[in-house]
């Protein structure tokens, strides 16, 4: 999915700033034009994170030549954030993975006392990390 980014020119006192327009309320901002985009990807994912596990749906994304319409981006520069919502899925996937046997008793361990699955307890493990 390619959402269209208006950037707002940034100078040596002011940070870059960046609106996605398709996803209100998702903004991000950055003290060089690299790090703004950067940080608009990163709040794009995110915002779409949020919207999928509240069970919401992913917003279609509009043309910049319609974004740049609005007279609230006058002067600003455009760019195009390409989100691969594939990394966003939650479908479950087989994985084969090899531990040392202590350090899977211990993930059981944990796990058991969780009262979660092995495979819960790693995934929420790895998304706290």
């Amino acid at each position: 999915m390619r959402y269209p980014i208006a950037i707002e020119p940034g100078d040596k006192k002011h940070a870059f700033g960046v609106v996605v327009p398709d996803l209100p309320g998702c903004f991000s901002a950055g003290d060089t034009l690299d790090e703004a985009m950067d940080n608009a990807r990163e709040a794009i994912e995110l915002w779409l994170e949020t919207v999928i596990d509240d069970g919401g749906a992913v917003p279609e994304h509009g043309s910049i030549t319609e974004h740049q319409a609005n007279p609230e981006y006058k002067g600003w520069v455009w760019a195009v954030v390409d989100i691969d919502l594939a990394d966003l899925s939650d479908k479950a996937e087989r994985i084969n993975i090899t531990l040392p046997a202590r350090v899977l008793r211990r993930i059981d361990a944990a796990a058991k006392a969780a009262g979660e699955s092995r495979s819960g307890f790693i995934a929420r493990q790895a998304l706290r990390a």
